[in-house]
C-alpha cells in the first residue's frame, strides 16, 4: 500500500537529517547520527557552566581544586579527545554527586569528595565523567531529543487531537532523555577503568565506591543518588563488571603496579566541610536561619525543603503547592515585583504596600495565564501569592504557587511564612559552625565501631560514619591507620 504523503514526507525529513548529521564517535570510531556539532557542544558548556556555579557555588579549597586540576589535565591528555580544554570544578553542596556537561566541564560536589576514601576511587569516577564527554553522550542525548521532537511534530500535524497535548508530550520527551541510558553508563564505566588505569590508579577501587553509594542510598531510604548509579545496570552486576574490566586491563598490560593512595587522599580532605554548611542557611525545628544574611522565617509543618545558594524551596508533601524564596532585582519593592512578574510571565491581579516586622514590603497576587486546549480561552494555569521584602539594599521574593483550585487553601500558609520573615539575632544561630571531616590516626588496633566510639562518635551516627569511611563497623582497623571522624 502506498504511504500517505504526510508520513512519507516526515520519514524523508528524518532520513535527510540522519544523512546530514552523521559523525564519527571519538571513542568507538563508528559513524552515528549526531545533530550537535563539536562547536555547539563547546557553546552549550560555556553557557551552562555559569548557571551551574550560580546554582551550587564553588567550594573554596585551593589544595583540593589544584589536585582535581592536576589529575583532570593528566587524564584529559590521554583520553579520546585530548584537544578539548577540560574544566574541573568542586561545587559547594553536600549532595553526593559528580557530573559532566558538554564541552569538557566536569563537576565534583564536596559531598562526593567527602565519601571517597582514596585517590583511586576519585580517579575512577573522574574517568567515568570524562568518558561521558569523550563518547559524546550528552550530544547523543540532545540528538535523541531533537529526533523525538521531529517525530512528535509529525504526529501533531497528523492528529489535531494529539496537538492539544503537544506541550505535555514535549516535556515528557525531555524527561525521557534527561539521564544517560544503561549502555552509555556501561561505556563510561569502561572508559573510567581505562583512563584511571592509564594514569596509574587501581580501577577496581571505583567498583568498591559503587558499594559505598549503594549503602548511602539504602541508609536514606532509597533517596536519589548520583546519575551514574541511578536507573542503570544493577549495582551488584556493575560492581562485578568493573572489577572484571580492571583485572583484564591489568592482565593485558602486564600487571603493572597501580596506586590506591589512601592516606594521601585522606590528608587532602582533612578539614573538608561535611553536610550542610550553616553559613548558607540551615533548618532547625521548622525554622530557616541564614546567619550571613541575618534573617529567619518559619517553614509550614510537614513541608519538605531544599536549600541552594540561589534559592530556598519549600513544598507541600502532597505536591500541590510550592513556596520559593529567591533574591529579587531592583532598588524598590515595586521594581522588584515588576521584574519578577516579567521574568515568570505573570499577570498581577492586585498589589499593595505594607511592612513586615519593620521591613518595607509589597504583596501581590498574580496568574500565569495559559490557553485552555478545549475552549481556546485564556485561563490561569497557576496562581501566585508574592511577597517582596526589602532589607537595606537587598530585596527578597517569597513566591507561593498553587493551582487556582488549591490556591485558597494554601494562601494563608504562604502568607504566614512571609509574615514570619524577621531579623536573626540569636548568637547561637549567627555563630553556628559547620561540621568538618577530621582525619585521626589510631593508636590501638580495634574494630571500626570501637574506634569511632573512642573518638566521640554518638551511637546513632555510627553507621553513617562507617559508610563515610567505606567500611563495616566490625572491620578491623590497625594501630597507625587513618579514619575519618566528623565534628564541629
Amino acid at each position: 500500500m502506498k504511504k500517505p504523503l504526510l508520513q512519507s514526507s516526515a520519514t524523508l525529513a528524518v532520513l535527510l537529517t540522519v544523512l546530514v548529521g552523521c559523525a564519527v564517535n571519538p571513542v568507538t570510531g563508528k559513524k552515528e547520527v549526531m545533530l550537535v556539532s563539536e562547536g555547539q557542544e563547546l557553546a552549550m558548556g560555556a553557557e551552562s557552566d555559569p548557571a551551574v556555579i550560580a546554582q551550587m557555588g564553588l567550594y573554596p579549597d585551593k589544595k583540593i581544586q589544584a589536585f582535581i586540576n592536576e589529575k583532570g589535565k593528566q587524564m584529559g591528555a590521554i583520553s579520546h579527545r585530548p584537544e578539548l580544554t577540560y574544566q574541573f570544578r568542586v561545587v559547594d553542596t553536600p549532595v553526593i554527586n559528580a557530573f559532566a556537561i558538554p564541552g569538557g566541564y566536569v563537576y565534583f560536589t564536596r559531598g562526593i569528595m567527602a565519601h571517597f576514601n582514596n585517590e583511586a576511587q576519585f580517579a575512577g569516577v573522574l574517568g567515568h565523567e570524562i568518558g561521558h564527554i569523550t563518547a559524546r553522550h550528552s550530544a547523543r542525548q540532545q540528538t535523541n531529543s531533537i529526533l523525538g521532537q521531529v517525530g512528535l511534530m509529525g504526529a501533531m500535524i497528523a492528529s489535531p487531537r494529539l496537538a492539544q497535548f503537544g506541550q505535555q508530550a514535549s516535556q515528557g520527551l525531555q524527561l525521557l532523555f534527561l539521564k544517560f541510558g544503561r549502555d552509555d553508563e556501561s561505556q563510561a564505566d569502561g572508559l573510567g577503568v581505562d583512563y584511571s588505569s592509564q594514569i596509574g590508579y587501581d580501577a577496581s577501587q571505583m567498583a568498591d565506591f559503587f558499594q559505598t553509594l549503594a549503602r548511602e542510598q539504602e541508609a536514606k531510604g532509597g533517596a536519589a543518588i548520583p546519575d551514574f548509579l541511578s536507573t542503570h545496570p544493577n549495582p551488584a552486576d556493575r560492581f562485578a563488571t568493573v572489577h572484571q574490566e580492571a583485572d583484564q586491563w591489568q592482565q593485558k598490560h602486564g600487571s603493572p603496579k597501580l596506586a590506591v593512595n589512601r592516606d594521601q587522599y585522606l590528608h587532602l580532605i582533612d578539614g573538608l566541610v561535611y553536610g550542610e554548611d550553616p553559613k548558607q542557611g540551615f533548618v532547625e525545628n521548622s525554622i530557616f536561619y541564614h546567619p550571613e544574611l541575618k534573617f529567619r522565617f518559619p517553614i509550614p509543618a510537614g513541608w519538605k525543603s531544599q536549600n541552594s545558594p540561589s534559592q530556598f524551596q519549600m513544598a507541600d508533601p502532597t505536591g500541590k503547592a510550592l513556596l520559593v524564596l529567591l533574591p529579587a532585582p531592583g532598588a524598590t519593592p515595586e521594581e522588584a515585583a515588576q521584574a519578577v512578574l516579567k521574568q515568570l510571565n505573570l499577570q498581577a491581579t492586585d498589589s499593595r504596600r505594607t511592612t513586615i516586622n519593620g521591613f518595607p514590603a509589597l504583596v501581590f497576587t498574580a496568574d500565569q495565564v495559559q490557553q485552555d486546549p478545549q475552549t481556546g480561552q485564556q485561563v490561569a494555569g497557576v496562581r501566585v501569592l508574592g511577597h517582596i521584602i526589602q532589607d537595606g539594599k537587598s530585596l527578597y521574593a517569597f513566591m507561593g504557587v498553587a493551582a487556582p483550585a488549591d490556591f485558597p487553601a494554601f494562601a494563608p500558609q504562604f502568607s504566614n511564612v512571609a509574615q514570619g520573615f524577621a531579623r536573626l539575632t540569636e548568637p547561637d544561630k549567627l555563630n553556628r559552625k559547620p561540621e568538618r571531616i577530621h582525619i585521626q590516626k589510631l593508636r590501638l588496633r580495634s574494630n571500626l565501631r570501637q574506634a569511632l566510639l573512642a573518638q566521640g562518635t554518638p551511637e546513632n551516627r555510627l553507621e553513617e560514619l562507617a559508610i563515610l569511611n567505606g567500611m563495616q563497623l566490625n572491620d578491623q582497623v590497625n594501630a597507625g591507620s587513618l579514619i575519618k571522624v566528623v565534628r564541629r
